[in-house]
């Protein structure tokens, strides 16, 4: 090797200008390798057990930020027809407060029946139609809060607080990780930017930061910050992950009160590892056409979204347990939160997003994967069936009863379950609770969600909190 510093070669620069402070990391480093032992080498590495079978590796959950329209979408209210502008009697709770009566907007889209199931469907989404027979329906959601900060911090963590860690955290803080070279828990954002409560909805809470969500992009480089700056070159950060290799195993004693940094070191050299295998990942030079006009990447209104689709699917087959696909961000009619003109929004974010939703169903069936893989469609909350202001089409938020459906992953398909009111103003039937879509995720993972839980605070924290809750039974196959 060169002698580049002062008649030194790098590797030795780097440890002697460090003092030997890089070789803290020498015993994880060595244990990996199985200097120590093979038996607790491989005991390191083995992956927490989960607590029963799974039928689920993977989740991939495509979130609808903004809210979008169950009653315009998914839960068809037929008897809606004819009744619009009429003033009824009816309890909703959005962002304009508390009313007791509204006048209705009637869907601007008609439904039909598809599949052996026989699911209406509304002509939003006409190419997920085609796979109904695949999904199962929960029309009978419920949440905590019509309000879009809190709303999705309980989506997403289970708490309408901040400071909790999310589901994609719960999930690998419970399983490990798949693949030492890319994080466990990806978040694709939309180009109109991030969603209200920002990097809180994907936060690790006070999990370590290794569980925490990764941002990446799909234009440009995958993950910000990840290549290499300042001068300094892959093969330099190559040789101080060498040097680490070449301290002296005395160095070893230290680890016992030197955890938080050796967990530092630990992040480095995961860092160091995804500037290798991300690009990889995220090249789709080598899928075909075909694949390509399958997700929509072939048309400038669903590329971007039929990218993150597809990305997700590969990085599936490489082993990421959480993927999470925002479509809509920033405010307002750049996301599903219809409050002025529901038809004009709604148009623009399904068309965006229904080709490529289709595509993801289809290319995980034909190559074997949806059975393992959970995928997740739904936001924060759902619409009122009553305009939110006196002229227009606009609704407001409603927590009191919305859709969400789930496919693959052990999942029945063809199933709808729970009912909201005549109008889809409440949840009447078989109404859920957030923190029983979450315990179904979990249980389809293999995690009993009663179980898995995170001492802080002095407490056993869980992600469906203090409660026993139960998984949603009549969706599980």
């Amino acid at each position: 090797m060169p002698r580049n510093f002062c008649g030194r070669t790098r590797r030795e620069f780097l440890w002697q200008t460090g003092a030997g402070f890089s070789g803290l990391a020498l015993t994880d480093l060595l244990s990996r390798d199985g200097f120590f032992g093979q038996a607790n080498a491989s005991e390191d590495r083995k992956l927490p057990a989960p607590h029963f079978a799974p039928k689920a590796k993977s989740v991939i959950f495509l979130f609808m930020y903004g809210g979008p329209s169950h009653i315009d979408t998914f839960d068809y209210k037929p008897t809606m027809k004819g009744r619009d502008n009429q003033v009824v009697t009816v309890k909703t709770f959005g962002r304009g407060g508390h009313k007791n009566q509204g006048r209705i907007v009637e869907p601007r889209w008609s439904f039909k029946q598809y599949g052996e199931s026989g699911k209406w469907v509304s002509e939003l989404f006409p190419n997920v139609a085609q796979h109904v027979d695949d999904i199962a329906f929960i029309h009978s959601m419920t949440a905590d809060s019509p309000i879009h900060g809190s709303a999705m911090l309980m989506m997403n963590s289970g708490r309408v607080q901040s400071g909790h860690p999310c589901l994609g955290s719960w999930v690998n803080y419970g399983l490990g990780s798949m693949n030492e070279n890319l994080p466990g828990f990806v978040v694709m954002l939309d180009p109109a930017g991030g969603p209200i409560s920002g990097a809180k909805n994907w936060s690790s809470g006070y999990m370590p930061a290794s569980f925490q969500g990764s941002i990446f992009r799909t234009q440009g480089t995958p993950i910000l910050d990840l290549k290499s700056q300042d001068g300094v070159s892959r093969s330099l950060q190559r040789d101080l992950l060498n040097s680490l290799h070449d301290q002296n195993a005395l160095h070893a004693k230290q680890r016992g009160d030197r955890s938080d940094l050796l967990s530092r070191i630990s992040t480095y050299e995961l860092a160091y590892k995804m500037q290798e295998s991300t690009p990889e990942a995220v090249d789709i030079a080598d899928e075909s056409a075909e694949t390509l006009a399958l997700y929509g990447i072939d048309q400038d209104r669903t590329k971007d979204f039929g990218n993150k689709c597809l990305l997700a699917r590969r990085l599936v087959e490489r082993g990421v347990r959480f993927i999470q696909i925002y479509s809509g961000g920033a405010h307002n009619d750049d996301n599903w939160d219809a409050h002025s003109d529901l038809k004009k929004n709604h148009d623009f974010h399904a068309g965006n997003t229904d080709k490529p939703i289709a595509g993801l169903i289809a290319d995980l069936k034909r190559r074997g994967l949806l059975d393992e893989t959970l995928i997740i469609w739904g936001g924060e909350f759902g619409r009122q069936p009553t305009a939110e202001y006196a002229e227009g089409t606009g609704r407001d938020h409603n927590s009191y009863g919305f859709t969400m459906w789930m496919a693959g992953g052990g999942i029945k398909g063809g199933v709808s379950v729970g009912t909201t009111d005549e109008l889809g103003a409440a949840a009447v039937e078989k109404p859920f609770h957030v923190k029983n879509l979450h315990a179904t995720v979990l249980h389809q993972l293999g995690v009993d969600p009663n179980r898995l839980s995170y001492f802080h605070s002095g407490l056993d924290q869980k992600l469906v909190g203090v409660e026993p809750i139960e998984p949603i039974q009549e969706v599980i196959g």
